[in-house]
């Protein structure tokens, strides 16, 4: 059994990854993002120049501050209080469809979306310099050698252009149009048109399988499915189903000398333990580290912390 307590050293190639859990990974937030009060089964949160009310069954505390604080909100989320469920938006006066936002060298846009979302999910923030980190230690090791990262599953973008600013070549991929020109949008927003991405709209689970077929490699890989989905043409995506088998084909897309690979999971009736361990039985031969636990937001008071995710991710040496 792992050691919750000790952060584990790396294990050599040709054997199981050392291990370590629980990792709690914490953001407290940055210019254009806090997380200003929760409770009562909703977070009021600022993205930018707005504030937000969104529903949140994790918030299960008092709220902290003033009422009349939360009924200043510029914009309400109400319906479905499930992550993917549908819902509507209550403006209070004139708020725009999208407003730009930024995050280190990357801008992107903010824009109300119909599941409640709103272009970004700010938790990922541990992850993006965490992949930074390796990309910029990979590149100095290896300076001759491009880094090549697979971003499956990848939304707006910024996971995909925040390595490429750090000169990794990245492949995104993503089964909805709108999210793929949402991404390309926060690109030319960034002043980035030249960096060496490639979108993709297509399937995840056929896009891996037909990479695996072409015996391509990735020095990185990161991996944010939702908990149920479809493809472009009506494939079906289930998280507890579809999973397993899609990890084993990213098993074979990792090059021998990979720097990473990153699963997270939201929505889910799970425990980070059960994903932990479909990674270990995946990379059981990877050597390295994995680690696992939960994504969490710290309040812009800062005494009180919001899990968010669960994630397991592995670094090689």
């Amino acid at each position: 059994m792992a050691d919750p307590k000790s952060a584990s050293s790396f294990a050599p190639y040709g054997s199981p990854p050392s291990q370590s859990w629980p990792v709690v990974l914490e953001t407290r937030g940055w210019k254009d993002y806090r997380l200003l009060d929760m409770g009562a089964g909703e977070k009021l949160e600022r993205y930018g120049r707005f504030t937000i009310v969104r529903p949140e069954p994790q918030a299960m505390g008092a709220r902290r501050l003033k009422e009349a604080q939360w009924q200043r909100a510029d914009a309400v989320f109400s319906g479905d209080t499930e992550e993917e469920g549908p819902g509507r938006w209550k403006f209070a006066g004139n708020v725009p469809e999208t407003w730009p936002m930024s995050y280190g060298p990357v801008r992107y846009n903010g824009r109300f979306m119909s599941f409640r979302h709103v272009g970004v999910f700010p938790e990922q923030a541990a992850h993006w310099d965490w992949v930074n980190e390796k990309v910029r230690a990979g590149r100095k090791n290896s300076p001759d050698k491009p880094l090549k990262i697979l971003n499956l599953f990848g939304y707006t973008g910024l996971a995909s252009l925040l390595p490429a600013t750090e000169g990794a070549q990245v492949t995104h991929v993503d089964a909805s149009k709108k999210a793929i020109g949402y991404a390309r949008e926060n690109q030319a927003l960034s002043g980035l048109d030249d960096l060496p991405i490639r979108w993709i709209c297509e399937d995840a689970s056929k896009f891996v399988a037909r990479e695996v077929r072409r015996g391509n490699t990735y020095d990185g890989i990161i991996l944010d499915p939702p908990k149920y989905g479809r493809g472009p043409k009506g494939e079906v995506w289930d998280l507890y189903t579809s999973l397993p088998g899609m990890l084993k084909d990213l098993r074979q897309l990792l090059a021998k000398d990979s720097l990473f690979m990153i699963l997270t999971a939201y929505a889910i009736r799970s425990s980070f333990l059960a994903i932990h361990e479909l990674m270990a039985e995946t990379l059981a031969e990877q050597g390295g580290l994995l680690e696992s636990g939960e994504l969490v937001i710290r309040e812009e008071a800062g005494s009180r912390a919001l899990s968010t995710s669960l994630f397991s991710r592995w670094s090689g040496r």
